[in-house]
């Protein structure tokens, strides 16, 4: 039996899940066009949303790009669908990120569907988190989400994780001698309040968090050295929970399907009563990306590190509105 083709509303609300993804300083490099005649939604990067100074390869790009692809499924599976989704379909369109095809037979994906609740609710945490050991059971839901996409998730040891934070401000240091780097932080990151124009893009001042009390801090620090009215310090967890979540190539392809890993396993530990931030800072330098890799493990190709735990949700950030990012012909 095939499905009846969606209308214009539902296509809006799909998409309107898509761009409550993460993404890289939240540019949301995203546009969306779907074709009536075939039922087909087009996921494009938006190329002029990249960052050529903190993400030179595009790589923090597709990944923001991915995880705005998985949460297209998740709602699709809710809204009773199975998209046939074909990668990278167009050799001549590199910009062409994915296709989605909806019009056929309606096979939901249960354990998909089941995340759509998690996406409006998930934000980055930039708090403290408790002093609290994430279960056994509950980590291996979440390498079990990475799994489904493709990709491995792996919980390192102490020692690991503080080279981790060892490289966290190793970069921070870099960042902070690199006009160019700097430049687009402050770009994106707005220290100032919005006077009453609300920004669709961007991370605002209430989502920076505290500044912490100690050296090296599980969090991106979005001020990098500028002042914010009103922000206050905090002592961040002395053992943060750190999960490295890695493929075994590290070609766009690979970005896309690591960024819809990712999305599932920060939905997955929304589901879960789990809070989280992103800890890319180190995997942005080439010369330490490669060593936030555990040697030990058979991860090839870190490409994200996630501080997980118990802890306050984080503040929203912004959103293009749909009516910018997606057309329908």
């Amino acid at each position: 039996m095939i499905t009846p083709p969606l209308a214009t509303t539902d296509i809006t609300a799909l998409v309107a899940d898509a761009t409550a993804a993460p993404s890289l300083h939240n540019a949301q490099p995203w546009r969306f066009r779907y074709r009536h005649d075939s039922g087909v939604l087009c996921l494009h990067a938006d190329l002029e949303r990249a960052l050529p100074r903190t993400d030179p390869d595009n790589r923090g790009l597709y990944l923001g790009c991915g995880a705005a692809l998985l949460n297209l499924r998740v709602a699709a599976a809710a809204a009773g669908r199975d998209p046939v989704v074909r990668l990278l379909p167009d050799p001549a369109d590199p910009a062409l990120l994915a296709e989605l095809d909806l019009g056929g037979p309606a096979r939901p994906d249960e354990a998909l569907a089941a995340l759509q609740p998690a996406i409006r609710r998930r934000h980055s945490s930039r708090h403290p988190y408790l002093e609290e050991e994430i279960p056994g059971a509950l980590k291996d839901r979440l390498r079990e989400a990475a799994r489904a996409e493709g990709a491995e998730l792996l919980f390192p040891g102490p020692w690991h994780v503080a080279l981790v934070l060892e490289l966290v401000g190793d970069a921070e240091g870099r960042e902070a001698v690199d006009p160019g780097v700097r430049g687009e932080t402050a770009r994106w990151a707005r220290t100032e309040p919005t006077g009453g124009a609300e920004a669709s893009d961007g991370i605002p001042a209430e989502a920076f968090g505290p500044r912490s009390r100690r050296t090296a801090a599980p969090v991106r620090d979005f001020a990098a050295g500028r002042a914010v009215p009103g922000r206050g310090w905090a002592a961040f967890e002395r053992n943060p929970q750190i999960a490295l979540l890695g493929t075994a190539h590290d070609r766009p392809a690979d970005w896309l399907c690591a960024g819809q890993a990712l999305e599932r396993v920060l939905l997955r530990a929304t589901t879960d009563g789990l809070v989280a931030s992103l800890t890319s800072q180190p995997l942005e330098w080439d010369e330490l990306r490669w060593a936030v890799r555990d040697p030990g493990s058979a991860m090839a190709h870190v490409q994200m590190a996630i501080r997980l735990g118990y802890g306050p949700e984080g503040h929203p950030s912004p959103r293009r509105p749909v009516a910018d990012v997606l057309d329908v012909v």
